[in-house]
């Protein structure tokens, strides 16, 4: 049996070429035919994989995203909604912990270069969709429910990038599930239904109330009698 490691596929090939070529030269002064070059492909073939040079730099997106919303259609009625999303998360920052170096290689270049840094934040928004119109729907039944989504999304979101910047920023040491997972609790403890805010805006009990206008003179039996009568009605 042969023990030759696999060799890497084009698409590997193409950004392992242009990270050696951003650490080198930097990134604005690395161009495509440059990338290509290193990589002794075709330009054509730069482009079968990647619309542009910043999607080389985040080349995983695109598949952690369709592996997300995969994971969440696949949700049950009976799937705690908050859980199921917390969950979903974690599937990005196993996908940063897959290769330590290049998730950190990776981040200090999007700390040097603007466009990536907006790019980056064009990603993450799409994150952030994709847990909000999940929420959206298992939320549909409450009156708070398209706020509550938006809000609980961006939360998640939040204490992810809190935990992935911890632990990109000490150069990829120590456990990244266990960092999200300390964040994330801090979101299942405000937004779980056993949490502070359970309640919500669109979940606290509406009394009826029923006024009743009287003369002065008028007797208190009659008052009462006109309460009752009115809750009655209602």
């Amino acid at each position: 049996m042969s023990t030759n490691p696999a060799k890497p596929s084009m698409r590997d090939s193409l950004v392992a070429a242009a990270f050696q070529l951003f650490l080198e030269r930097g990134y604005e002064q690395t161009t495509i035919d440059d990338i290509v070059r290193t990589a002794g492909v075709g330009r054509r073939s730069f482009f079968r994989y990647f619309p542009s040079k910043e999607d080389v730099v985040f080349p995983d997106h695109e598949q952690s995203l369709a592996d997300m919303t995969e994971f969440l259609a696949a949700s049950e009625d009976s799937d705690d909604p908050l859980e199921r999303v917390c969950e979903a998360t974690r599937l990005v920052m196993r996908m940063y912990a897959e290769n330590p170096t290049f998730s950190v290689q990776r981040y200090r270049l999007t700390r040097e270069v603007t466009g990536l840094r907006t790019y980056e934040l064009s990603v993450v928004w799409r994150y952030e969709k994709t847990l909000g119109d999940y929420l959206r729907t298992r939320f549909a039944d409450r009156r708070d429910g398209t706020l509550r989504a938006n809000v609980v999304a961006a939360a998640v979101v939040a204490a992810h990038n809190h935990a992935l910047r911890h632990w990109l920023r000490s150069g990829g040491e120590g456990d990244p599930l266990a960092e999200v997972d300390r964040a994330l609790e801090f979101v299942r403890d405000t937004w779980s239904p056993e949490g502070g805010a359970s309640g919500g805006p669109g979940e606290q009990e509406t009394d009826d109330v029923v006024v009743v206008i009287a003369k002065r003179s008028t007797p208190m039996w009659r008052v009462v009698r006109e309460v009752e009568a009115s809750l009655g009605d209602v």
